[in-house]
């Protein structure tokens, strides 16, 4: 009996090994099960649904064909009619531009010569329903109503993959449509070439919001074109071969025993000869390019691991996650080569080169997240820049496809370059970098010639003054922290100085930062502070006085002292939250979106604003008003964002603040403690060490810090170096319905 009661024993005990073993082994494969790519393409998210890599070349993904705001990405969840499957998307940006080289799968032909002034005149649109449609990391699927055919996307870096599976007998046909255009975008020159068989090429030169772009592809059929259309500016060509400002064409293939029709596509800036070393090799296909993009995913997505009772939370987590690592994107190609805004084409040697870098919105949280992360895409980044800067000797501000596009204010790539040194990045020339950001914040160009002859840009001279002169500071002191750094002396001291510029537009009477005359002493009258005009005619950036007078992220103790103390600073700062929601002004900016009274987390020049009572003295508002945040601001449908994703920024904000952390002074390489929502986050961090951050006893009123250790000793500030989370080790907290109004104050 013994014997055989230990042979039941011991098969239990290899039984749950098994379990164990096998439960752990899919536990690695689950990240991506929580993306849910839909969160944001509704409201005014701008995210696109389609398939992508980390950072991948290729962004293939459904256009709805319309031209409005809410369709910047292509796509909006209000809508139900696709116009086709374009390979080149943005991520949540205010502005639209791309959705170049269009495809669309038929089972007709269809008239290419007929003009069309809006989607509803395209003859190859067909409805869907979101009942048929899905998308998961790396994979998109819809099902076209009209035609009845469904469509699959997949992708690898640097080569989308279609895959088109028709009713039983009907005729199988794909339209390419280079003319095809939505929001700034417009085609200048373009191009079709029916290669062979099996494969096409050509070209797309347009102009948009960036003013010079220049596309090249191939695409590779599974089957061979059996018959062929080619229009140039909607006249009927009877070659193999077309350009014009508006070319398409329409391909026909031999159904023969498969329903199914698949293609590759390959893009390149530089050459069709690029697109054509950028194609995948033969052995590539649909299938194993999807796993392999799930698999590529889950590897990304598992360099922090949470734990938490509530999926909800690991879906909004998860999903901020890969948001965050959809841009930027991949620009040079295969063998390095990139185009420049110029036509120059230049050679990425031993880095690769990134476009898509929206530096108003990233360098806030975004660039922090990727310096943690993948400290070498960081390090890949600050190079392209520095390749930007050989060409127009200056640093850039938003580039797209290597366009400069001079949108938003300041020059943020400094704070990113700055963010990468100071927690020890390196690949790039420091001393390169810095004479890039010494000469910039030099130039007279966008308003400097005025910051540098006042000390500030006077309002009567320059639109959005006080966010400019702001943010301006902010740089000079990431310039200087940088001279420190290189211990040069000189510069760090001048540019230290010229850092303390928000102290001439702080109207202590008002509390708020406000626009000055040249004359150095009279305020742009009337002052009213939730006041909005939309980038013209205004001295804030998207916003109000309300949510643009806090931006001193460098020197909170200075600017705790204009106020008059913690006392009055801290009350400003809460009326800041609790006040009416009200926006005054005939043409208010639809950026400020997200209010919390008239703080506007949908914006990002709010984002570093709650924690700010980590400096006066109230870190428990601080943990108080980032939980509140983190509780309405988003969720899990495809409003689930309350502003533009901005290319990671609202996404990396959530990623953070959910830890207990957040990069408030982005080049401080320092990070705030705020409130953790989850009982433990692990960061995997470079070397196979882990940083762990618990929170025992958290629950959705449990968010107030009780104490805390840090590897077993006490823990009694609010902020964390850089430095001490790349050791590794156990941030502990333990949470409470009540603030400690002890913990994280400094005595």
């Amino acid at each position: 009996m013994k014997k055989i009661l230990l042979s039941v024993l011991v098969l239990v005990f290899v039984t749950s090994c098994k379990v164990k073993s096998y439960k752990n082994k899919n536990q690695k494969n689950v990240f991506a099960d929580y993306v849910d790519p839909f969160i944001g393409t509704g409201g005014h998210g701008h995210t696109y649904p389609g398939a992508t890599v980390p950072f991948g070349m290729l962004q293939v993904s459904p256009d709805n064909g319309i031209s409005s705001w809410d369709w910047c990405s292509g796509y909006h969840y209000s809508d139900s009619i696709v116009s086709g499957f374009s390979h080149l998307h943005l991520s949540g940006t205010g502005i639209g531009d791309l959705a170049d080289i269009l495809f669309m799968p038929t089972n007709k032909k269809v008239d290419l010569t007929t003009k069309t002034t809006s989607r509803d005149q395209l003859p190859y649109k067909s409805s869907y329903s979101h009942a048929n449609e899905k998308s998961i990391p790396g994979y998109y699927q819809v099902f076209l109503k009209d035609p009845k055919i469904n469509v699959e996307l997949t992708s690898s870096q640097r080569t989308a993959y279609h895959k088109y599976t028709f009713a039983k007998n009907d005729k199988q046909s794909v339209v390419i449509d280079l003319g095809f255009a939505i929001n700034w975008d417009k085609a200048l020159k373009t191009g079709i070439t029916i290669e062979d068989q099996y494969t096409i090429s050509g070209y797309r030169y347009s102009t948009g919001w960036a003013k010079n772009q220049k596309v090249f592809f191939v695409a590779v059929f599974s089957k061979p074109i059996k018959e062929s259309v080619l229009t140039a500016d909607k006249q009927i060509v009877n070659t193999k071969k077309t350009d014009g400002e508006n070319t398409a064409a329409q391909l026909f293939f031999d159904a023969g025993n498969s329903d199914e029709l698949l293609l590759k596509v390959a893009l390149s800036s530089v050459s069709v000869a690029n697109a054509k070393e950028n194609l995948d090799d033969e052995k590539a296909n649909f299938k194993t390019v999807k796993s392999q993009a799930s698999s590529i995913w889950n590897s990304a997505l598992s360099k922090i691991e949470i734990e938490t009772p509530i999926d909800s939370l690991k879906t909004i987590f998860y999903t901020a996650l890969y948001h965050a690592q959809v841009a930027p994107v991949t620009y040079s190609d295969k063998n390095g080569q990139f185009r420049k805004e110029n036509d120059e084409i230049a050679t990425a040697n031993n880095y690769t080169a990134y476009s898509t870098l929206s530096l108003w919105d990233t360098f806030r949280a975004e660039n922090p997240l990727l310096t943690l992360l993948a400290p070498d895409k960081t390090s890949d980044i600050v190079n392209s820049m520095l390749a930007y800067y050989d060409t127009k000797k200056i640093l850039p501000v938003w580039t797209l496809y290597a366009n400069e596009t001079n949108t938003m204010t300041g020059y943020h790539s400094i704070p990113v370059i700055v963010d990468a040194y100071l927690k020890g990045v390196r690949g790039f020339d420091a001393e390169k970098a810095f004479s890039a950001m010494k000469t910039t914040m030099m130039q007279d160009e966008r308003g400097l010639n005025f910051y540098k002859k006042y000390g500030y840009i006077p309002y009567n001279l320059l639109d959005e003054s006080v966010t400019i002169t702001l943010e301006y500071a902010y740089d000079d002191w990431c310039v200087a922290q940088m001279a420190k750094a290189l211990g040069k002396n000189e510069d760090y001291q001048f540019f230290l100085k010229r850092s303390q510029a928000y102290q001439y537009l702080f109207d202590p009477k008002t509390g708020f930062m406000r626009g000055k005359s040249e004359d150095g002493k009279s305020w742009n009258e009337p002052f009213d502070p939730k006041h909005s005009n939309h980038r013209e005619h205004t001295d804030y950036t998207e916003g109000n006085a309300w949510q643009h007078s806090w931006f001193v992220p460098h020197n909170v103790e200075n600017f705790v002292s204009l106020h008059g103390g913690n006392e009055i600073f801290t009350k400003r700062l809460e009326q800041l939250f609790t006040e009416s929601s009200e926006i005054t002004g005939n043409n208010v900016s639809a950026d400020i979106s997200g209010l919390i009274g008239q703080y506007a987390h949908g914006n990002e020049p709010s984002h570093h604003i709650a924690y700010m009572f980590n400096h006066a003295g109230q870190p428990w508002r601080t943990q108080y008003w980032v939980r509140h945040i983190l509780d309405t601001q988003y969720n899990t449908t495809p409003n689930g964002l309350s502003g533009n994703e901005d290319c990671g920024q609202m996404s990396a904000w959530y990623i953070f603040s959910s830890m207990g952390l957040y990069p408030m002074n982005p080049a401080s390489a320092e990070y705030e403690i705020g409130s953790p929502i989850f009982e433990k986050a692990t960061i995997n961090l470079e070397g196979g060490k882990k940083f762990v951050i618990e929170a025992e006893n958290v629950s959705d009123k449990n968010f107030y810090i009780q104490s805390a250790t840090l590897n077993g000793a006490d823990f009694n500030q609010t902020a964390i170096s850089h430095q001490q989370i790349l050791k590794g080790g156990v941030l502990h907290f333990v949470m409470g319905a009540q603030p400690n109004k002890n913990w994280g104050i400094k005595k």
